[in-house]
């Protein structure tokens, strides 16, 4: 089977996202691309950056668990991109043990924490926001055994 290459995924991303904003405002491409560099300078092969494009499209509906089912793309990429996606009413820990279950998702769930835990990030955030978020990102942090920044 052909896959789909990097630039295929980037771009499918970025379209699946388009009109999107972060918390902060900005184009919601922006993180996908944060988390996807991250990812590569974090040593991550091309699967887990593939991942990283498309680490939120199901959770945020931007493309459908059917799509990504049906999507030329590595099994690994996939799994990658499901142990990442929160389901809804899911608890934390049930999150991360799945993260820390499925090979290679935990440079991805690192990449993405990282970008947003970034304070300029967070700076730009309402007060009470910026504190659930920085408090929500430190327990992920802490069952996921990564250290705090």
């Amino acid at each position: 089977m052909t896959y789909l290459s990097l630039a295929d995924v980037e771009f499918i991303a970025r379209e699946a996202h388009a009109g999107q904003r972060d918390k902060a405002g900005r184009p919601y491409a922006e993180h996908l691309r944060a988390v996807a560099d991250g990812v590569r300078a974090r040593g991550g092969s091309d699967e887990q950056i593939a991942a990283a494009w498309l680490h939120d499209s199901v959770e945020d509906d931007a493309l459908s668990r059917a799509w990504l089912d049906a999507a030329a793309l590595p099994p690994s990429v996939k799994e990658m991109v499901l142990a990442v996606t929160k389901v809804r009413g899911e608890d934390t820990v049930t999150y991360t043990h799945r993260i820390l279950a499925t090979p290679g998702a935990l440079l991805v769930k690192e990449a993405d924490l990282a970008h947003n835990a970034d304070p300029g990030r967070l700076a730009v955030l309402d007060e009470a926001t910026r504190i659930r978020l920085t408090e929500k990102y430190a327990e992920v942090r802490r069952l996921l055994g990564l250290p705090c920044p």
